[in-house]
């Protein structure tokens, strides 16, 4: 008994080590520490500025519409640094409102696109079985239908909210997250730890949340990062197509759709959100990239 449980031990300990391992050497590329500033800088940004300031989002002031931002033409104002748009409302404040939303629906439904699909994936791979059959039939289903328009049927006969959004967009994307992990699975069950826990007495669900899960679950969850970036231009171009967050409240793609035809005489109405996305995106690939890469480098020097 001891021996096996000394073998499962030092299975935690090395799966803790890497993923130190992981992040140490992601924090040492130039490339994730720019992203995650960047990334902090706008959250925080997003959080703050908009309950500290006085200026209202979605309140109309017609006398004010088309403000040039700072700098820019011959009425710009300090109070509003990126400019009015066509209704008078302040675009810093929409924007950041807008990245606000758009951050909120991308973290939170790649949580749960990785909560669904891995613990399914992991089931189905470390059980087998009827297990196994039933969930792949199930993933190569829902991956036969693309995720956008699963998600545009959806949405367009019910409500899209903040939460509807985050739930189908989550069921649209667990598939690919349940295959990834059912391939760990398969290769985990048969280790020499997981025969010996077998032999011990211990069932498969201990093994398999408290010894198998944490060595699988960790280095998908570090590219999972990858995938909010993905998850929030599905969300701006649901908004863009009049399916995502509804007005009045402001998201990137509602945004961008209503300045089309303002572009060439308030260009800055579309490309303020434009900037903010491709800010946060950048951002979020860098860390993720980063990531993928020190996972690369240490498994492939394990």
């Amino acid at each position: 008994m001891s021996t096996v449980t000394s073998d499962a031990a030092p299975t935690h300990e090395r799966a803790q080590s890497i993923s130190r391992r992981i992040l140490a050497s992601a924090w040492a590329m130039p490339s994730f520490r720019v992203g995650l500033f960047v990334f902090l800088a706008l959250l925080l940004t997003s959080a703050i500025y908009p309950e500290l300031s006085s200026i209202s989002a979605t309140k109309m002031v017609v006398k004010d519409k088309f403000l040039p931002p700072l700098f820019l033409g011959e009425k710009w104002t300090w109070l509003h640094p990126l400019g009015t748009d066509q209704l008078g409302r302040d675009m810093l404040l929409r924007c950041l409102i807008g990245l606000r939303y758009s951050l909120l629906i991308g973290v939170v439904t790649v949580a749960l696109v990785f909560l669904i699909g891995c613990g399914l994936g992991l089931l189905a791979g470390f059980k087998g079985g009827w297990w196994d059959t039933i969930i792949m039939r199930i993933t190569d289903a829902q991956l036969s239908i693309p995720m956008i328009i699963l998600a545009i049927t959806i949405l367009g006969v019910t409500k899209p909210e903040v939460h509807t959004i985050i739930i189908v967009l989550a069921l649209s994307g667990w598939p690919l997250y349940a295959r990834v992990a059912r391939s760990a699975a398969v290769t985990e069950r048969g280790k020499e730890y997981v025969r010996g826990l077998r032999v011990l007495g211990a069932g498969d669900w201990r093994i398999l949340l408290l010894y198998a899960a944490p060595n699988i679950l960790p280095p998908i969850a570090f590219v999972a990062v990858l995938d909010v970036a993905r998850m929030m231009i599905f969300e701006a171009i649901l908004g863009f197509l009049g399916l995502g967050i509804q007005p009045p409240t402001p998201s990137f793609g509602s945004i961008i759709s209503d300045s089309r035809k303002y572009l060439i005489n308030a260009w800055w109405i579309a490309t303020s959100p434009g900037v903010f996305l491709a800010l946060a995106l950048t951002s979020i690939n860098l860390m993720g990239s980063a990531l993928e890469k020190a996972r690369n480098k240490i498994y492939g020097g394990a």
